[in-house]
């Protein structure tokens, strides 16, 4: 639950939440983030998919485009209305209405007999995506203590990354036999498995269930974490914090536009698109075409993309296994620093032609660089800034931007790499990088330990009177 010992009022050590209890919520988070999984596997897979269903088909160029972009257009429908359907339905039901859409999408592109058919199975599978990306943060947020909720919130882009080296591997394991509808086919089991997950084993959030008034569930879902004593103080903050915000602000999307929330929600959509913007995609979904013109072979572009992944899956891993010692702040800004270096570099090897050896170094650091930083960092940021009443709808609105950010770089890198050069292209996105880290050294607060309240008000501090809001945060606590 988010910020046990913290929302509760409760400055204990860390021995206050059992053992046993954070490894239910462990277990728990790890089912909610195969939605992540989802999200990873079916923007992956198409990628060695494409090159047999193109031949199939009998796809042109525009066509094979569009089987790739008509994902991110769904996203974006989709994470714009995951808000409302998380508020209505709970976090829970959401989750499960969402793998029921992977479930159908996946089970359409299937069956797909034409390009038609399989362009409206990508809408879907990009509806489901986009959902689950706006509901897993919130979600996991909401069931974590705040001790270990950066490890428990970045699991969603670990879950994202692993997706996407399986997607890569299962396109491996199959380009023998050419077979794209079985590479789609192995969805299944991740959304079957979180489909059962959503309706049988995973709780519904503690938030959602008090904002309803369904106050004696609440108190066992949480006692059954944290202990009785601590459940009850968790729900006495909870209603005391609802009445306080609840008595001065507007409700609904509104609300996210009031000038008490209007911090959050500004930080919420620069970072969605930052961490778009700073280039990421253009190295994911072009990796084989920049290596190419390095001067490498790409005859075998699914094996670049497996390690690729390979190198972004550890260093999420690393990122995770930090978030909660060194903070969100310093990993934003030792990643986007390391971003605009590399970045800038390679741009620098394509205009000044150099080794085509030193442009693949200095890719796989950027991909570094990234996942060790801003890639998983965003998702916590997204779940820890929000008011606990307007989470889903904050989450919500960050995710659309991002959604929206990754279609415009993933549609305009390459004519813009051809009006400009690959290099200099590459340059705009280290500009891009040099402007986040100046975004985030002054206005992104740190969260790590903190209750909502004590984010809130780093936050608003820092937007009212500049960056040294969290250390005086931190002497005041």
């Amino acid at each position: 639950m988010q910020g046990f010992s913290r929302d509760a009022g409760v400055r204990g050590p860390l021995e206050q939440i059992p053992a046993a209890g954070k490894r239910k919520v462990v277990a728990w988070a790890t089912i909610i983030a195969v939605g992540g999984f989802l999200f990873g596997y079916d923007t992956g897979v198409v990628s060695g998919a494409l090159l047999y269903i193109s031949a199939e088909f009998e796809l042109n160029s525009a066509q094979q485009g569009s089987i790739v972009s008509v994902l991110l257009i769904g996203a974006m429908v989709g994470a714009m209305s995951a808000g409302r359907i998380a508020d209505r339905l709970g976090r829970r039901r959401a989750l499960a209405v969402e793998s029921a859409v992977f479930i159908g999408g996946t089970l359409l592109a299937v069956a797909a007999h034409d390009y038609w058919v399989l362009l409206i199975a990508r809408v879907v599978l990009g509806l489901a995506v986009g959902a689950a990306s706006a509901t897993v943060p919130v979600y996991l947020s909401e069931i974590s203590p705040a001790e270990i909720r950066g490890r428990i919130l970045s699991m969603n882009q670990l879950l994202i990354t692993v997706g996407i080296v399986v997607s890569y591997l299962v396109d491996l394991g199959f380009s023998g036999s050419g077979s794209w509808r079985a590479m789609f086919a192995v969805g299944l089991i991740p959304a079957a498995v979180l489909c059962v997950g959503a309706l049988f084993v995973v709780p519904e959030s503690y938030v959602w269930l008090l904002a309803r008034g369904r106050d004696e569930q609440a108190r066992g879902l949480v006692a059954g974490v944290a202990g009785t004593e601590l459940a009850d103080r968790v729900i006495e903050r909870f209603h005391e914090q609802q009445q306080a915000t609840e008595d001065s602000e507007p409700a609904g999307m509104r609300a996210l536009l009031a000038p008490r929330v209007r911090p959050a929600l500004i930080v919420g959509v620069t970072m969605a698109a930052i961490q778009q913007f700073g280039g990421i995609n253009t190295i994911i979904y072009f990796a084989p075409t920049i290596i190419e013109q390095t001067g490498l072979s790409a005859s075998n572009s699914i094996f670049y993309s497996v390690f690729i992944g390979l190198v972004n899956l550890i260093m999420t891993v690393v990122s995770m296994s930090t978030v909660d010692r060194f903070g969100r702040r310093a990993l934003l800004l030792a990643s986007l620093l390391g971003m605009l270096i590399t970045v800038s570099l390679l741009g620098l090897t394509f205009i000044a032609q150099m080794s085509p050896t030193l442009s693949l170094v200095f890719m796989v650091l950027y991909i570094a660089c990234f996942a060790g930083g801003l890639g998983p960092v965003f998702w916590v940021i997204v779940g820890e800034i929000f008011p606990p009443r307007l989470r889903a709808q904050g989450s919500s609105a960050a995710t659309t931007v991002n959604w929206f950010s990754n279609f415009i770089v993933s549609q305009a890198f390459l004519p813009l790499a051809g009006a400009l050069g690959q290099g200099q292209t590459f340059l705009i996105f280290g500009v891009i990088c040099l402007l986040g880290l100046t975004f985030v050294s002054r206005f992104v607060p740190e969260a790590k330990n903190r209750s909502y309240p004590e984010i809130d008000a780093s936050l608003r501090e820092r937007f009212e009177h500049g960056h040294h809001a969290d250390s005086a945060a931190g002497t005041a606590r």
